[in-house]
C-alpha cells in the first residue's frame, strides 16, 4: 500500500525559502516518477514539479524552475521540494504523488500524501 508522508511546512516570511519533505514506503520508490503537487482553496490541484526514477531528469510545470527545486534520495525513499523567494501566492497545501505505474510517468490521480500546509505571510 502506498503511504506518503509530507513534512516541513508552516508559516514563512514572503522572500524566504522552505525545504518540504516526503518519505515514501509500501511501494518500489526508486522505480516511480515522483511529483509534487499543490492545492489552493477554490483552485484546481496543479502539479509543481515532477523527477525521474534515478533522479536525473526533471520538469517544472508554469515557469517556476527558478525559484522551485525538487529531488530525491532513493536510499532514504525520501522526496524533496526546495522553494525560494517565497510569495504570498504560493500558500497552499503541498503534497507528494507518484506516477500512475513504474512503467510511465503520468500522475497518479489518486496516490497521494495528505499534505502540509505552508503559509507565507509577514
Amino acid at each position: 500500500q502506498v503511504q506518503l508522508v509530507e513534512s516541513g511546512g508552516g508559516l514563512v516570511q514572503p522572500g524566504g525559502s522552505v525545504r518540504l519533505s516526503c518519505e515514501a514506503s509500501g511501494f518500489d520508490f526508486s522505480s516511480y516518477w515522483m511529483y509534487w503537487v499543490r492545492q489552493q482553496p477554490g483552485k484546481e490541484e496543479e502539479w509543481i514539479a515532477r523527477i525521474s526514477p534515478g533522479g536525473g531528469v526533471t520538469a517544472y510545470s508554469n515557469g517556476r524552475k527558478g525559484r522551485f527545486g525538487i529531488s530525491r534520495d532513493n536510499y532514504r525513499n525520501m522526496l524533496y521540494l526546495e522553494i525560494d523567494r517565497m510569495r504570498p501566492d504560493d500558500t497552499a497545501l503541498y503534497l507528494c504523488a507518484t506516477s500512475t505505474s513504474s512503467t510511465g510517468s503520468n500522475l497518479s490521480p489518486s496516490n497521494r500524501g495528505q499534505g502540509t500546509q505552508v503559509t507565507v505571510s509577514s
